[in-house]
């Protein structure tokens, strides 16, 4: 019966986060000819353009420097800013991210620029208009119906591990994370946000995580959590750090971890509740509750990390709005700009 009371909109999270696993190791599994299109495009351009929104942008953000390490020059850029301040497209590789492959933006660009012969998608739908446009990458498990965005996030990063694949990364570290998530407990993290009044995600190379953390976060909690790189962080806005202002950081098993445990301790000394996700294989920061998993690095850190996250956000959610999951002023496909 206690189930029953529990807000609709979270349980349909919650049944979308359930086969995000499988989903994605299908959707890996099943796009291998799309994403070797896509790799031979980046073997010639060198250059890629990754155009979305909202939780589509995120995860832009978070393998720009897994491209990056393999010698592309990647950016991500939101549809909207693409659509008022253009990048050329010339001799780029251009992925279109759209979970729905319907947003306004997607619809726009298309109508406005036809697309180009290095332009791709990656949608969950694939009978979408983002699909019709454009040679695409499919994800497994079709349209995500739940708000925020869960199952989708873990498909797309996916998706764009068939890529990587196909450019030469070993995919193996990863798919084992898919095959055997980690499910560490988020109590004590739970109970050290009860007091804060807003929640800010920051990282350094795992900072696409957590600006997809912190919508989800927004979306469903509704109140005004946002995100910071790390270093941005550090450069005045560490201002703000006080009780009411929970910090959650994201730490891989990379050069950047000492970055991130430095800036932990720092938000602890200003009187922040402190969440460390971490994969990292360092030491645990005194004073941070600590959600720890076996060490990773690049998208098998991104596949350890982002659903535990995930079912903190949820937590958190259910403690602050009653209809959680519902949404009150926006809905699932954007379709006004």
């Amino acid at each position: 019966m206690a189930e029953q009371r529990r807000p609709a909109g979270l349980l349909a999270v919650e049944k979308e986060m359930a086969r995000q696993h499988a989903d994605a190791l299908a959707s890996f599994e099943g796009n291998s000819d799309v994403a070797q299109k896509v790799a031979a495009s980046l073997g010639k351009t060198r250059r890629l353009l990754l155009l979305g929104m909202g939780g589509s942008h995120a995860v832009g953000r978070a393998v720009e420097p897994h491209y990056r390490s393999l010698g592309i020059d990647a950016i991500a850029l939101p549809l909207s800013e693409q659509l008022t301040a253009t990048l050329s497209l010339e001799n780029a590789t251009i992925l279109v991210t759209s979970q729905s492959g319907e947003s306004a933006e997607v619809l726009r660009w298309f109508r406005e620029t036809g697309g180009t012969a290095d332009t791709f998608g990656l949608t969950m739908e694939g009978g979408s208009s983002l699909a019709k446009s454009c040679p695409s990458l499919i994800g497994s498990g079709g349209t995500e119906h739940a708000f925020a965005a869960t199952r989708s996030l873990t498909v797309t990063f996916a998706l764009h591990l068939a890529i990587l694949a196909a450019l030469g990364q070993n995919p193996a570290s990863a798919l084992e994370r898919l095959k055997n998530p980690e499910e560490p407990s988020i109590g004590a993290a739970l109970n050290a946000l009860s007091s804060a009044a807003t929640v800010v995600t920051s990282g350094r190379r795992l900072q696409g995580v957590a600006e997809a953390i912190a919508l989800g976060f927004t979306e469903l909690s509704r109140l005004p959590c946002f995100s910071l790189e790390g270093g941005q962080l550090r450069h005045g806005p560490v201002e703000m750090l006080g009780p009411k202002v929970g910090l959650l950081m994201f730490r891989a098993d990379d050069a950047t971890a000492g970055l991130v445990g430095a800036m932990a301790t720092t938000a602890i000394d200003a009187g922040s509740p402190v969440i460390l996700f971490d994969c990292s294989g360092e030491s645990a920061v005194p004073g941070a509750v600590t959600i720890r998993v076996a060490p990773a690095s690049d998208l098998a850190a991104v596949f350890a990390l982002l659903p535990v996250a995930q079912s903190l956000m949820v937590a958190f959610a259910e403690t602050r709005a009653p209809n959680a999951g519902t949404p009150v002023r926006s809905t699932k496909i954007t379709r006004v700009e």
